[in-house]
Parts: C-alpha cells; structure tokens; sequence
C-alpha cells in the first residue's frame, strides 16, 4: 500500500500567496525538469487556450477541472498556467505534503494547498471557496479524487466540487456587480511514443517470474498483458475467497470490490454499500482513521485497522481496472497503463518510461448559477463536468496509436 494515509493529526497547509517562487518555478521551467526526469513526459501541447484567456480577461472566478489519470497531472497544469501567463492555486492531498521537506516546500511554492481526504476539510473549502470570490487565480481541482491510470475514461466525480463553485458564486455575486465563477473541464491526454513491447517487456517479465512462469513473450503483447492480468486476479480471488470464481470479469472486479468493502461497511457504517468505490472509501477512512491518529488504541488493535486499511487501499485499486479497457480500442497508451498498473499494484512504484508527451486540451467556460434545481436528481454542475470530459476524452482517444496486433 503506498504511503497515502497519514497517521497523525491533520494540519491544514496554506498556500503560498506570494508570486516570486511560482514565477521562478514556472519561467525558468523547473517542472519540466522533474517531469523528464520522475514521470518520462518531454512534451506537451495546449489546446483552445483562448477560452481560457478569455475567462480571465473577463476577470471571472475561475475554477479548473482535470481528468487524474496520472501522478504527473497536477505538474504539466504548469505548462497551461505558462502558455496563458496566469500562476494557479490547487488542492493537493495532505499526504503529498508529508513525503518530504522539499516535496512540500515545492508544492506550495506552486500555489498547492492541502486537502484532507479522510475528513471535513473546513479550512480547505473555505480557502477554496475565496480563491473563487476573488478571483485571485485559476483554482484547480482534480473532481475525481484519486489517480485512475485510465486516460481514455472518466471515473466517478466527488461532488464538493459543485459545492465549493456555488457557494463562490453566490458570495462573487454580491461582492462584485457581475461577478462570475466559471469552471473550465480541462481534458489531459498522454501519448506514449517509444516502443512499447520494449517498455513492457521488463515489467512482464518480472511479473511472469514472481507467479513461477517462464516469460510469455511467444504470445501477441495484448494476449501477454491479458494473461498477467488474470493471473492477478486470480491470486486475489484466492486470497478473499479461497478459490478463483465462476464469473464474468465484470462480475468478478465487483465481486472482490464488495467482498472487500462490505464486511467493514458493516462494521463501521452498520450497513453494506454498493456503487462509486472512492465516496466508500473515504467513508471508511473517515471512521477507522481518527483513533489511530490520537492514540486511542493498543497496538493490537492499530495492526487489525491498517489491515483493514490496506483492504480498503486494494478495492480502489481494483475499481481502476476497467473491464473492456483492452478490448473496447486496443491503443498503445492503453497498453502502457495497464502494464504500469500492474507494476504499481504489485510493488507501490512504476518505473519511468519516458517518451511522454501530454496534450492539455480547454474546454469551454462553464458559468456557475448560484442557485441548484432542488427537483433535479443529479446536480447540474458535476453532470455537466462529466458529460464535457467525456466527450473531451474520447475525441482525444483517437489519437492513440493503434496497436496492430
């Protein structure tokens, strides 16, 4: 399980409200650097920028939305923020905060502020909401809340987004004749242009000799990849249910999601839960976390809950697989990430590739009413998120590489 659950009382870290270090950080392209360097991209295009300028020059309340298939999203957002000279702020995981000094130092140096998943995060909002108000910078949130590793689809959104924008709107509305907060869906679409059975090769390998096989390389890759990848989930089947199940693979997925999840809704929410794995995820986390980060509990007890934690981590994972993903359109891109997958569910880290080019696509400006349709069932500004990343998403799709098998 990678180190993304802090246990120790949550401190909220402000952003950085200065513009020397982000200018500095930005125009001398510092984070192109440690993306070459950390996460293999090199490249990168901006798209329909002027929508973008426009909302600015109109000096709206601006709130940025990005798909989250990548560790790297949060950084390439740079290069947007360098093509329309606009520094931004963004929400960032406490736990990104406590990975190192310098990792801190650098992520509110670049308008990073915290977030804390595992609870009600009042300053967060609240600081949130006033970027919005005042329209100091573009504010970016990631609404799907976690990293997927699946470029071409969306996951499900976490709707405080739609909160946070509204309730700017209303208090822009009354602060400033006029004033708007507008969200742009920002489509992120990374392009693998290296050979991909050399890239993969390694990690399947490595994968093939933990379960005692010989390198599968005579099979086509996909037939590969597909191969490893049941035998992951195979293993897991017999370790939740003893023996691999009778199903189809969607089945299967939701299964071992369920069997995961459910016996610790029970015991933690006193009932079982179905649907969207991140909302139940952060459930969970928000009722074992708070007596391990006060002490609260003798050591047999704190071992019991981070192995329940360590579940909960492993049904978000599994959530990411999509079923059809290698089927649907058999793309190179989408053959790295689900290689990268596996190498990151196995051992918490993914080795760099390189030869990564990003394309960061704007979409249209959409202005954000103050007040919500109570008769509608979805609300209207995280269905209209979606429906634009989507359709942002599977346009860009196409430019993948097929994968001639």
């Amino acid at each position: 399980m990678q180190n993304i659950v802090i246990e120790k009382p949550y401190k909220f870290v402000p952003p950085h409200r200065g513009n020397v270090w982000p200018r500095i950080i930005r125009d001398f392209n510092l984070h192109a650097r440690w993306l070459r360097n950390n996460e293999g991209v090199v490249d990168y295009e901006c798209r329909h920028t002027e929508r973008l300028k426009a909302s600015l020059d109109a000096g709206h309340g601006i709130l940025l939305a990005p798909n989250h298939c990548r560790n790297a999203d949060p950084i390439v957002m740079g290069w947007l923020s360098r093509e329309v000279d606009s520094l931004v702020y963004a929400m960032a995981s406490w736990h990104l905060f406590n990975q190192s000094w310098f990792t801190s130092f650098a992520i509110r140096r670049m308008g990073g502020f915290s977030i804390n998943r595992e609870g009600v995060d009042r300053a967060a909002i609240n600081t949130a909401i006033e970027i919005l108000e005042k329209a100091e910078r573009p504010l970016v949130i990631f609404p799907e809340g976690a990293v997927s590793r699946t470029n071409d689809r969306l996951h499900a959104l976490l709707d405080g987004v739609a909160f946070i924008a509204r309730t700017a709107a209303k208090k822009r509305a009354k602060a400033v004749e006029g004033g708007k907060v507008v969200i742009h869906p920002i489509a992120l679409k990374y392009l693998f242009l290296g050979d991909i059975e050399e890239a993969v090769d390694g990690v399947l390998t490595e994968i093939e000799r933990r379960f005692s096989w010989q390198p599968q390389r005579e099979l086509p890759l996909l037939d590969r990849v597909l191969k490893v990848g049941h035998g992951l989930l195979c293993l897991k089947e017999l370790e939740y249910f003893g023996a691999t199940q009778q199903a189809d693979i969607p089945d299967r997925l939701e299964g071992l999601i369920n069997r995961l999840l459910q016996p610790l809704e029970k015991e933690w929410l006193d009932e079982e839960h179905t649907g969207s794995v991140v909302p139940r995820v952060k459930a969970l986390r928000m009722q074992i976390l708070p007596d391990m980060v006060q002490g609260n509990i003798d050591a047999e007890e704190r071992e019991r809950r981070w192995r329940q934690l360590a579940d909960i981590y492993l049904a978000q994972q599994v959530s990411c697989y999509i079923p059809d993903y290698l089927t649907s359109h058999v793309s190179v891109d989408r053959l790295l990430e689900q290689v990268e997958r596996y190498e990151e569910d196995l051992t918490d880290i993914v080795r760099v590739h390189g030869n990564m080019k990003v394309i960061i696509d704007v979409g249209e400006a959409m202005e954000v009413s103050p007040k919500r349709d109570r008769q509608a069932t979805v609300d209207p500004i995280m269905s209209g998120i979606e429906q634009a990343l989507t359709r942002m998403l599977d346009e860009l799709a196409h430019e993948s590489r097929t994968y001639d098998t």
